[in-house]
């Protein structure tokens, strides 16, 4: 357990019981006596280390999508883990992924676990992360789009939010619109609107709650939002 210990020392609450409890006993070890471990304890509550350990858990089953782990893929993860988190966050994200690869992913039961206990804006950003994953190649594969939009429907993420944020990764001549969640032909003021209210959405201060760190990481897609906005202005000419 000590090369977890970052992960399994606190902050997990809720990550600890259900499918994620179960795959993470299987990963780390005896951490807890499995007879004596309730099957479903949940808090309704985001915490951060709970937050991060069911990424890493969704992660695997992007990894495993397509029946091949890349090189690439590892790295994005611990290149995001050393960004955001820091070298020892990174390592432990690492060797405890390496573990969970090796296991078979409820996913249903997963996201089920996750939608109890992690807000819509962390789950927004799980998705994000995902599509980073599975873009890491520098294609998003046939399976891997399918397995990211299962866990999107299992996660509660409407539509309009997944076309969005899918739109940030997978090339499209609408891109920048299905960002905004606008159509081609809406009008500027709808834009403005429209940009307003994804803003609001997408704002790093939705996930503060899960720290600084988790919160830098949300930057990202706050940026993309903005560019969407900042491209459509200067095609149409307006301020």
């Amino acid at each position: 357990m000590g090369k977890y210990g970052k992960w399994i020392s606190g902050g997990l609450g809720w990550a600890l019981f259900g499918p994620i409890g179960a795959i993470l006993g299987f990963a780390i070890g005896s951490i807890f006596d499995s007879a004596q471990t309730p099957t479903k304890i949940y808090t309704g509550e985001t915490s951060r280390n709970g937050f991060l350990v069911s990424l890493l858990v969704l992660v695997s089953a992007v990894m495993n999508a397509d029946g091949r782990v890349l090189k690439s893929e590892l790295s994005y993860v611990k290149d995001y883990f050393y960004k955001n988190f820091g070298a020892s966050a990174s390592r432990e994200a690492i060797l405890l992924l390496r573990d969970i690869l090796k296991q078979s992913v409820p996913v249903k039961d997963v996201c089920k676990q996750v939608k109890e206990n992690v807000d819509y804006h962390s789950r927004l950003q799980m998705l994000h992360f995902l599509f980073g994953i599975a873009q890491a190649d520098g294609v998003v594969s046939p399976a891997e789009l399918q397995i990211i939009n299962e866990i999107a429907q299992y996660l509660g993420v409407e539509t309009a939010d997944f076309d969005s944020i899918k739109a940030m990764f997978i090339p499209d001549t609408d891109k920048y619109y299905k960002i905004l969640e606008v159509s081609p032909s809406a009008a500027n003021d709808e834009i403005k609107k429209a940009y307003r209210q994804m803003a609001i959405k997408y704002h790093p201060d939705k996930v503060s709650h899960l720290g600084e760190d988790v919160r830098q990481a949300a930057e990202q897609k706050f940026k993309m939002v903005n560019e969407a906005y900042e491209k459509i202005k200067k095609e149409r000419g307006f301020n």
